[in-house]
């Protein structure tokens, strides 16, 4: 075959085939044009996925299109919401097992406050030093964790109680006394074989509360400050008034004075026969409609976040509003904002809790109550979480205007009402660890370890700021990693952590577990920072995952093991203010 000499020639190799094209001056624009629109095709195909974070992937495991969910930041019109999310998250099926609702090593402990042999009874009411009126402060819980250690120090300086007196003067004004929210009668009765208690300070002293000689003790005074310097105080004056108390008490006391904790925490604080049947009235509601249920202390109230420094993206709007709540503390050093998040001390949005147990395996058909106040940025804030949960519950969905008539004018009775709901629910889910976390979490764990999940913020913080540059995938797979020893495991406990949160000296084993609590508690791989997610594949296709709550309870039974000669073993902040509850 001749060619012309003008003519030119482009060479292409298949293995040992050469193949000549041949182009004639006349083709050779088409050819060009071609050849730039197949490079940009093929540009677009390999990149367009990384450019496009909405791009459906095909999940390998369960053959489902799997999305991210749309960013914080996108308008989200909340009529469409649902449809949105919906079209955008993998309809997928719980990714971890059914013990995500319990863990399988609950059943081997249980709560166990009844006093030693060895820890004497109270003294009788002849060799009383004296009467201690208490004055609690804050909110409900913060108030609770008051009258639990009132009880330990009376009981420290042999001196009878007179019933606590509830904060009056808190941010929500509530004027409830101890008898409106406490069933007065019961904790006197259950506490009488430890501390002598009464209603009020005898007539016959004739000695009213306004009359009483006031004093503060530090916060977190050991016993031996009692002992030295109010016992002879009360001596002397016969009664006195302890005002502000709210943790004045170390959380480290020997382990009699722990269970006399326990005992007044877990038995002898009972809320009133109203709160009780209102709470267990929401409780059963739940039930008949889905069996299981989450319950979520939000935590995203306005005032939460200007206290935290927080900012979520909401421009010059958010700053200025937030802004001027910060204003009410004189003390707050100032924050460079954009730094706190990624610091982890912030509460997740609504939407990242919404993605957070999404990642763990709870599926949409999930029932999810709330337990909170006013939500920052109302229903637009809410709309995702209910996008991705549904079943979406309150009290006000729960009950009508006339049930809770009687409780909406007292925070206090409200907040008693949620504590309910949450102390009975499957899985408790907190979002800030104040005062209402730490007990409740405390409750959980004495009453049969309960489910209790905390987002690790220190690392969540980071990780969803990363999100936008990876697939669900990858960030699901992330966040369950870094959730390890935080989903509410028996073998977990934060270094220096509360009593309230862990009360250790009233967990006991079965005797069908052979793993001492003291042992799980102590496991170098489950205690402390999360182990870190070590790969650089952030398309998650390279990560071998593996279950997080297998993966602990793998952990226990081979150290259990290795102590029983290889036998088959069974499975097993200081800052204080209203916003802590």
């Amino acid at each position: 075959m001749a060619f012309h000499p003008h003519h030119h020639h482009a060479l292409t190799h298949h293995g040992s085939v050469r193949i000549r094209f041949v182009l004639a001056p006349s083709t050779m624009p088409l050819f060009f044009c071609g050849a730039m629109l197949f490079m940009l095709a093929l540009v677009s195909m390999i990149i367009g996925p990384l450019l496009d974070i909405d791009l459906p992937l095909r999940h390998r495991e369960h053959h489902h299109l799997v999305q991210l969910v749309p960013l914080p930041n996108q308008s989200v019109v909340t009529n469409n919401v649902s449809h949105l999310y919906l079209s955008n998250v993998s309809a997928v099926v719980d990714i971890l097992p059914d013990t995500i609702w319990a863990s399988p090593l609950a059943n081997y402990y249980h709560g166990c406050s009844a006093p030693s042999k060895s820890f004497p009874g109270r003294v009788s009411s002849f060799h009383s030093n004296g009467y201690i009126y208490v004055e609690t402060s804050g909110g409900l819980n913060q108030q609770r964790i008051g009258i639990i250690d009132a009880v330990v120090v009376a009981r420290l300086l042999n001196a009878t109680l007179i019933i606590p007196f509830l904060d009056h003067g808190s941010f929500w004004r509530d004027n409830s006394n101890f008898s409106d929210v406490f069933d007065a009668e019961w904790f006197i009765a259950s506490l009488a074989p430890d501390v002598r208690i009464l209603k009020e300070i005898p007539a016959r002293l004739r000695i009213t509360r306004e009359m009483l000689y006031s004093t503060r003790a530090p916060r977190r005074s050991e016993p031996n400050f009692y002992i030295r310097y109010v016992l002879p105080l009360l001596k002397r004056k016969r009664a006195i008034r302890l005002t502000k108390f709210d943790f004045r008490l170390s959380s480290g006391l020997e382990e009699g004075l722990q269970k006399l904790r326990c005992r007044v925490s877990y038995s002898a604080l009972r809320f009133t026969s109203a709160i009780t049947t209102m709470g267990q009235t929401i409780v059963r509601r739940l039930r008949q409609k889905g069996g299981r249920y989450i319950a979520l202390h939000l935590r995203f109230e306005p005032d939460m976040l200007a206290f935290t420094g927080c900012y979520y993206g909401g421009g010059e709007k958010e700053r200025r509003e937030l802004g001027l709540l910060r204003k009410r503390w004189t003390t707050l050093s100032p924050l460079r904002l954009e730094n706190v998040r990624r610091s982890g001390k912030c509460p997740l949005t609504p939407e990242e809790v919404g993605l957070m147990l999404h990642a763990l395996g709870f599926s949409r058909d999930t029932h999810i109550y709330i337990a909170s106040g006013e939500v920052y940025g109302g229903e637009a804030s809410l709309a995702p979480l209910k996008a991705l949960f549904p079943h979406f519950h309150t009290k006000d969905t729960l009950t009508s205007l006339d049930e809770l008539g009687p409780f909406v004018s007292y925070t206090n009775r409200m907040a008693a009402i949620d504590y309910i709901v949450c102390e009975e629910s499957d899985v408790f889910i907190t979002n800030y660890n104040g005062n209402m976390v730490k007990v409740l979490a405390g409750s959980r764990r004495y009453h049969g370890h309960k489910r209790t999940i905390q987002p690790n913020v220190k690392k969540l913080g980071s990780l969803f700021l990363s999100r936008p540059n990876m697939t669900w995938k990858a960030f699901s797979t992330k966040l369950r990693h870094v959730q390890r020893g935080y989903i509410g495991e028996p073998n977990e406990q934060r270094p220096g952590g509360d009593f309230f949160e862990y009360p250790q000296s009233c967990i006991c084993k079965t005797q069908e577990g052979n793993i001492t609590f003291s042992q799980m508690l102590h496991q170098k791989s489950d205690v402390g920072e999360p182990m870190e997610f070590d790969t650089n594949d952030e398309q998650g296709n390279e990560v071998e995952e593996e279950d997080i709550l297998h993966l602990q309870h793998a952990d226990l039974a081979n150290e259990a093991n290795a102590g029983s000669g290889g036998q088959a073993v069974s499975r097993e902040g200081e800052e204080i203010s209203w916003l802590s509850d």
